[in-house]
């Protein structure tokens, strides 16, 4: 990925910055970006009266990164984390606007590594899933989604995601690596509160969430292994049950073939702090790519479950594609979904055929 190199001064003036500097030597600060867009042709099942468009462009994954980091003089390593969306897919924000939907410190050396601000916690950061192949998109937490969007299609843990957390992993000791995170409050998925005042207790669905993960990374006889667990447990202010995730994941590799597959199961997930008790989900996936030089294919597959006071529904995923290296960080695929949910009372479907440009930069 290509990087515009910055001086110290850039950040202090987009704010990410203040005060002197903490080594000899300023913080380096590196500018990236990148956009997934795509077109498809999309053949969608009707539900009730709604029916769908043909046609759709696509434009997702619209970030800015902004990165510092530095190594002081005792070594430890010091750095910030900015990731600036440019408008929102998902309704939380006015199309258009620019928000940081990541922002955060950490702190780096021989004792392992220490997090503190808005970003995504331990469980999702060491979880191991089927691997994508299409450039920017894959059935686990697409991207781009071509379905009746009804139930879960993540084995990520999500309750806290982008929350103002604290995390700590552990150095990695013959391939094992611990991780832990601690979010005070889940009110906001975006790391926009500023330490002005206090926040009252309820203002908030989701509180006191702490998450727990550990993930094994190593090679054995030519074989790339990888595999993790989590657990993540909050408590709902308004008393319609505690909600709690559980996950796994594994990734083999081998000679341009990566096999991987997660599990996860979520209990009192289902919009938190209104959800039904007992209400939840269980989602499973697996997928096959192979790479080799700058083509990559691939196969995947996920289901999603709503259990207990959920709707019972069913989402159903597959997803077959490629993608081909044009060089510079510009990755060209071409993506085929099918996509079945089940609501109950019948099935509806859709298929879709896309081609896919991302651009990293």
């Amino acid at each position: 990925m290509k990087k515009t190199l910055l001086g110290t001064t850039a950040l202090v003036a987009v704010g990410l910055l203040a005060g002197p500097a903490l080594a000899s030597d300023p913080l380096k600060v590196t500018v990236g970006g990148n956009v997934v867009t795509g077109f498809y042709v999309i053949d969608a099942d009707n539900v009730g009266a709604t029916s769908f468009e043909d046609t759709k462009v696509a434009l997702v994954a619209r970030n800015i990164d902004i990165k510092a980091e530095g190594t002081l003089d005792n070594g430890l390593v010091a750095g910030v984390d900015a990731k600036l969306q440019l408008g929102s897919d998902f309704g939380y924000a006015a199309q258009g606007d620019a928000t940081f939907r990541q922002l955060f410190a950490y702190l780096e050396g021989g004792f392992g590594r220490f997090e503190m601000g808005g970003t995504d916690g331990a469980a999702y950061k060491m979880h191991y899933t089927s691997p994508w192949f299409v450039p920017g998109n894959g059935v686990d937490s697409p991207n781009i989604y071509n379905g009746h969007g009804v139930v879960r299609a993540s084995t990520f843990s999500l309750l806290a995601t982008n929350s103002n957390k604290v995390s700590y992993f552990t150095p990695r000791l013959a391939g094992f690596q611990l991780g832990a995170s601690y979010t005070p409050e889940v009110s906001s998925n975006t790391p926009s509160q500023n330490g002005l005042g206090l926040t009252a207790k309820g203002a908030a669905n989701v509180a006191e969430v702490f998450e727990v993960a550990a993930n094994y990374a190593g090679t054995f006889g030519g074989v790339d292994v990888g595999v993790d667990g989590f657990y993540v447990s909050g408590q709902d202010r308004f008393g319609n049950g505690d909600p709690e995730e559980y996950g796994i994941g594994a990734n083999l590799g081998y000679a341009g073939f990566t096999l991987g597959g997660a599990w996860y199961k979520g209990k009192d997930t289902m919009s938190p702090g209104s959800a039904t008790t007992g209400s939840g989900t269980k989602v499973w996936t697996a997928g096959l790519k192979y790479a080799t030089g700058p083509w990559t294919v691939g196969v995947a597959y996920l289901k999603g479950e709503g259990q207990g006071g959920a709707s019972g529904a069913e989402n159903k995923s597959w997803q077959v594609g490629g993608g081909y290296s044009l060089g510079s960080g510009v990755d060209l695929g071409l993506d085929l979904q099918l996509n079945k949910v089940d609501f109950g009372a019948g099935e509806v479907e859709a298929k879709s055929a896309g081609l896919v440009l991302a651009v990293a930069f």
